[in-house]
């Protein structure tokens, strides 16, 4: 069954073919959302930013128009298009951080470039609409999605704390101050990184198991009401 683009039959048949007027408006419509997409990514202070975005959605989009050149010409198959995704792919594998716990960071970052070439591709191929559409899927879930996230980690059960103590015997009276508190310990680990700064680090796994605590308390009152310790010097919830 043959796909006809709707906006394709909206904007006529020069946008169909490959002549000069699509080629650019697809390029343009690739740098465009990648530019929405780099801005959004910029603007939290991520890995990969604007011009990374741009660069691999217009890239995409020229490998898939190099293509289908080649191919009305009588060329063989798509060959470009899975290159760029194996590429893609590589360059986000190499991108992602890991905490000292060995906690994967930008994650979300490498997915949304891996998404972004795809949009290239459908824009590359003048599937207008697929590519617009996954757009309009990828940056509304990385703009408004994080505050729904961070609502529902805020009310679960378990959490994770970066616990930073004036010296370790103070580990044992913060033990007993969770444990009245009706939190269970699940993990302590040794940040080892700030061993010669003077404090004791800690990365700590935390559970709620009182009710009471449960239905009345976030993450973050049950932090602040730890942070009055006297021998805390810091303390925060991590986010991997």
């Amino acid at each position: 069954m043959t796909f006809h683009d709707p906006i394709a039959n909206l904007l006529g048949p020069w946008s169909w073919g490959l002549g000069i007027g699509s080629i650019l408006l697809r390029l343009a419509l690739a740098a465009l959302l990648a530019t929405a997409v780099g801005w959004e990514r910029s603007s939290k202070r991520h890995s990969a930013g604007l011009r990374t975005f741009i660069l691999v959605t217009v890239g995409s989009t020229a490998a898939m128009l190099l293509d289908c050149c080649l191919l009305s010409g009588g060329g063989g198959f798509y060959l470009l298009p899975a290159a760029v995704v194996v590429g893609v792919s590589t360059i986000c594998v190499n991108s992602l951080l890991f905490s000292a716990k060995n906690r994967i960071r930008g994650l979300t970052t490498a997915a949304a470039l891996w998404c972004c070439a795809v949009v290239g591709l459908a824009l590359g191929a003048g599937f207008y609409s697929v590519g617009l559409l996954v757009f309009l899927v990828l940056l509304p879930s990385l703009a408004l999605l994080p505050r729904f996230e961070n609502y529902l980690k805020d009310r679960s059960n378990h959490f994770e704390i970066h616990l930073e103590l004036k010296s370790a015997p103070y580990l044992q009276d913060f033990v007993t101050v969770i444990r009245a508190l009706g939190l269970t310990i699940d993990e302590i680990e040794l940040n080892t990184a700030y061993v010669s700064s003077g404090l004791s680090v800690y990365t700590v796994s935390l559970s709620i198991e009182e009710a009471q605590l449960q239905k009345y308390k976030t993450h973050g009152e049950i932090i602040e009401a730890l942070r009055s310790l006297e021998y805390i010097a810091y303390i925060e919830e991590s986010h991997g």
